[in-house]
């Protein structure tokens, strides 16, 4: 697998320029960052959360951990992690644990950790697990224009 059919679509439909940074298996996004020779601070990692209402990605830089208790805070909401099959029915393209954040694309809304918001250059899973996506901060941005920015995450 490249990437994901849906995000690469929703990439190139909004004109953005993108590379992908291949890699070994890996299960962690500790792991990829090292397999793919990227800082971890600039490899954005997702996180599926569910609320009574639906579900929004929660992204982090892959050296930080989601503080769930500050992003419920943050968005007034009781939070939960997604289970597996929640995951899978929403991103179907998507092998487990490999979800881009770019939510838009599947109709999930983001919230992005801060963290990322100054990044010059974005690295994230392009929906499988030996496929990095490279991009500008600048144009990572532009894909979360609609996400959330906040702080809910601290140095694992």
């Amino acid at each position: 697998m490249t990437i994901a059919r849906k995000l690469q679509n929703y990439i190139e439909t909004e004109g953005i320029d993108y590379d992908t940074v291949p890699h070994h298996r890996t299960a962690t996004t500790s792991q990829t960052a090292e397999a793919a020779h990227v800082p971890g601070n600039r490899l954005a990692k997702s996180v599926v959360v569910h609320h009574e209402t639906g579900y929004v990605l929660a992204v982090v830089p892959a050296t930080h951990r989601v503080e769930l208790s500050t992003l419920q805070d943050v968005m007034n909401r009781r939070l939960g992690l997604a289970s597996e099959e929640e995951v899978s029915s929403l991103f179907s393209d998507c092998d487990i644990g490999a979800v881009p954040p770019i939510g838009s694309a599947y109709g999930v809304p983001v919230i992005l950790d801060e963290s990322l918001d100054k990044a010059n250059d974005v690295y994230f899973e392009g929906g499988d697990h030996r496929t990095l996506v490279h991009m500008s901060g600048a144009s990572f941005r532009n894909l979360t224009r609609d996400a959330q920015v906040a702080r809910f995450s601290h140095p694992g």
